[in-house]
């Protein structure tokens, strides 16, 4: 059996022990105190010596177990430490690797100084309290600051060397803080609060020293930082190389399993019984800072919802052989597991569906879900209205500061006020609160920041998906000039129908006049954006009534001249132009511009028009290019006959530069 001896000061050191425990291999430890000693995983095939080892001990040592490897897992600071091992290693050709610590990005607003002495001379002329964490053997330099007595509070390990140490440098029990980290965040904030300290001094240990913390917590409470920066080590490798090594060197092959599990609204009732069971076994557990602090209890924890975080934290601690992600609600609504999933795929996640807002809340507003329309306005922009509109029964996933609120008072602008709207806050928790009434009546009421709601609406139909709203539909009088002009229904049925557009479609109206294509296209791209721009201010004020009347949240009305106006906006896929004041080369030469395979359509009805447009699509070298006219005549009553009354014929262009890549 392979022989390792590891030299374990530090939280690497530990999870290298983790890790090696459910291995084969037969691993000595070292420490340096019985503290250390009761820190030290348990396992059949780990051996543990608590006591420092000068270099001929550990030349001894080596030379006595005839160790395959030697890993030197002490803390950066123990300069001396490293070297003896290295020495001894040399000295009895036993192989060793040094296991180092990741770098930090240099913390701003910080003082650096390159020792403890440095740190204690900088501090001599400055006011209010300071907290050390730097440890018991170097308390001595900082008696040297004036008033130390009244303003040094010293963070070390609860043992009795710790305290004997505080004794001799002459600190006073009340500002000796004896405890083990690891420390959060909250805690250094509450214990710089207690020691009302100006001033954190502390080592650059890394990310697994607990460093990260202190600096959040130093910034949010406004205390100043003096950092006494890490020694520059020469060669060593990281955790996970060092593991890869392991496996390479001695055939350990070690197979994590991952559980992704969906926690329902939260309360730990919630979950299935074999989601229950999948995290009883993990060993460590990932998710939101709630969800940890709820489910991990004294289990090594990472609190994340950032998904390429846990996918990196996962493959840096191979030591843990079973992961929990959690996840809010259910894994397949609405959740951060859609994007988690394949960059976990090499460790074939198992998932464990959990009960979605949806579901507790139709239950427990004792109604079906299987006939809601399903929204989530949580981190997204857009608008109930249109869902409202057309479906009897809408749920709705809100989020942010009064996102409940403003959902009512969409509602009610658009003069849907009277529907009925249920909202729940705080679901399954002992604050549960659920609230009904009308969007109108609930308009005025505050709700938590993430919320949902079921809004029911009898008087729902079902919208047509052809682009044929009628002509009265639509707001056309301006107050100052009377109607604006508006394309009728048959033309603008044919020349969307050529734009052939998509759900997730980005499309410029150009010349929106009433905003009649704009609202018809912004119904077809639900997922996409339509931008209205017109030059006329009255007419851009007609777009912006006529889009609160159809509730769209995703159509935005540009006031202002193309092309100019559409500089700032983002590439179109798609450009319906229905007048450009003289300006269509410019036009098309900025829509190209921003997308070279952008699909446009033009409505011409002048002849000089329709001479520029043909002028311009042979110049800038379209390959697909359409030219229908469309001429309708409608029926109009005359005593006792019906006459055909003919309209303007409209020229319908499509053009096209590369339709292949469209395809």
């Amino acid at each position: 059996m392979f022989r390792i001896c590891l030299f374990a000061g530090t939280t690497e050191g530990r999870r290298l022990v983790e890790f090696l425990r459910k291995t084969q291999l037969s691993v000595y430890v070292s420490v340096a105190t019985e503290y250390g000693e009761t820190l030290v995983p348990k396992g059949e095939n780990i051996e543990v010596h608590a006591g420092r080892l000068n270099q001929a001990e550990m030349e001894a040592l080596f030379a006595g177990a005839r160790f395959s490897l030697v890993v030197d897992a002490t803390h950066p600071f123990a300069k001396e430490v490293t070297q003896n091992i290295a020495a001894a290693a040399r000295a009895t050709g036993t192989e060793m690797v040094r296991l180092v610590r990741e770098a930090e990005d240099m913390a701003q607003d910080a003082t650096y100084v390159a020792s403890i002495l440095e740190a204690a001379e900088c501090l001599k002329g400055t006011a209010g309290n300071i907290l050390l964490t730097t440890g018991s053997k170097e308390l001595l330099p900082f008696t040297g600051i004036p008033n130390y007595q009244e303003r040094v509070y010293a963070r070390v390990l609860p043992m009795k060397s710790s305290l004997d140490a505080c004794a001799a440098a002459g600190i006073p029990p009340a500002h000796i803080i004896a405890m083990q980290g690891p420390f959060t965040e909250e805690m250094n904030r509450a214990i710089l609060r207690m020691a009302e300290a100006k001033y954190l001094v502390t080592k650059d240990a890394g990310p697994s020293g607990g460093f990260a913390e202190k600096l959040e917590a130093a910034r949010k409470e406004r205390v100043k930082l003096i950092i006494i920066g890490r020694p520059q080590e020469q060669g060593g490798i990281g955790f996970a190389a060092l593991v890869q090594l392991l496996q390479a060197r001695f055939g350990v092959a070690v197979q994590q399993r991952v559980s992704v599990i969906g926690i329902g609204m939260g309360a730990p009732n919630q979950l299935t019984g074999a989601a229950q069971q999948a995290l009883a076994e993990a060993e460590c557990v990932i998710g939101a800072k709630r969800m940890v602090e709820a489910f991990a209890g004294n289990r090594p924890s990472f609190a994340s919802m950032e998904n390429a975080k846990i996918a990196a934290f996962i493959r840096a601690h191979p030591e843990y052989q079973n992961i929990a992600v959690l996840m809010s609600g259910d894994v397949g609504f609405y959740s951060g597991a859609k994007k988690l999933l394949p960059m976990l795929s090499e460790f074939a996640p198992c998932v464990y569906p959990g009960i979605s807002s949806l579901q507790y809340f139709c239950a427990k507003l004792q109604t079906a879900w299987d006939d809601a329309f399903v929204l989530s306005l949580h981190g997204r922009d857009g608008s109930a209205v249109p869902a409202v509109l057309e479906h009897r029964k809408v749920f709705a996933l809100v989020g942010g500061a009064g996102g409940a609120r403003r959902v009512c008072e969409e509602l009610m602008r658009a003069g849907l006020g009277q529907v009925a709207v249920a909202v729940g806050e705080q679901l399954s928790y002992p604050d549960e609160r659920i609230t009904e009434g009308t969007a109108e009546t609930l308009s005025a009421q505050p709700f938590s920041p993430l919320c949902v709601l079921l809004i029911q609406n009898k008087n729902a139909r079902p919208r047509r998906r052809c682009a044929c709203l009628p002509d009265e539909a639509f707001l056309r009088r301006t107050g100052v000039d009377g109607n604006v002009p508006m394309t009728k229904a048959e033309v603008r049925a044919v020349s969307i129908a050529k734009l052939g557009l998509e759900a997730d479609s980005i499309v410029y109206d150009i010349g929106a006049g009433t905003g009649s294509v704009s609202v018809e296209m912004a119904g077809i791209c639900t997922q996409g954006h339509v931008y209205a721009i017109e030059c006329k201010a009255e007419a851009a004020a007609l777009v912006e009534r006529n889009k609160q009347r159809f509730g769209l949240a995703n159509l935005t009305v540009i006031k202002g001249a193309a092309p100019e106006a559409c500089a700032p906006l983002p590439p179109p896929t798609h450009a319906f132009i229905g007048g450009t004041s003289g300006n269509l080369s410019e036009v098309l030469e900025l829509l190209l511009a921003k997308n070279p395979s952008v699909r446009i359509v033009m409505n011409l009805i002048a002849l000089e028009s329709i001479a520029e447009a043909v002028r311009c699509v042979e110049a800038f070298g379209f390959e697909h290019v359409e030219m229908v006219q469309v001429s309708i005549a409608k029926a109009k009553k005359l005593g006792r006959y019906h006459l055909m009354n003919g309209q303007n014929p409209i020229l319908v262009l499509t053009c096209e530069k590369h339709t292949a890549n469209r395809e």
